[in-house]
């Protein structure tokens, strides 16, 4: 019986990719805390998430390959600040601290999910 990978596996995968370019973001806003005029940027996961149910596939170059979705990232936009600095410094680090955080255990949440899937599928395979 055929299955397709993409429904066993949701939308972990482009949740990782999502987590792990907001990872490289919060990380710069992190180190340019103190450069005068920075803006700090971040993505809207609801926007990611958006585009990622909305984009029809990849392009298949061979008619051999497999089918997959798509996983477009969201263009990182400029957050606004909740205290701007006189420098004109939008990073809030304590805010950046707990984004980043949050963003980590997340990330932490879907690859365990994807970990515990693959394995449900390989004991699957092995069984028959």
């Amino acid at each position: 019986m055929p299955f397709s990978l993409d429904s066993l596996l949701g939308i972990h995968p482009q949740a990782l990719e999502f987590r792990a370019r907001r990872a490289e973001l919060l990380a710069q806003n992190l180190a340019n805390a103190e450069t005068p005029h920075y803006k700090a940027r971040d993505l809207d996961f609801a926007t990611s998430l958006k585009q990622a149910k909305s984009s029809g596939g990849m392009t298949r170059t061979h008619e051999r390959h497999v089918s997959g979705v798509e996983s477009p990232m969201a263009e990182a936009m400029y957050r606004i600040p909740l205290h701007p600095s006189l420098d004109g410094n939008t990073v809030t680090e304590e805010f950046e601290k707990s984004a980043f955080s949050e963003n980590a255990v997340r990330y932490q949440a879907s690859l365990m999910f994807l970990t515990r899937k693959f394995s449900a599928l390989k004991g699957a395979m092995n069984d028959q």
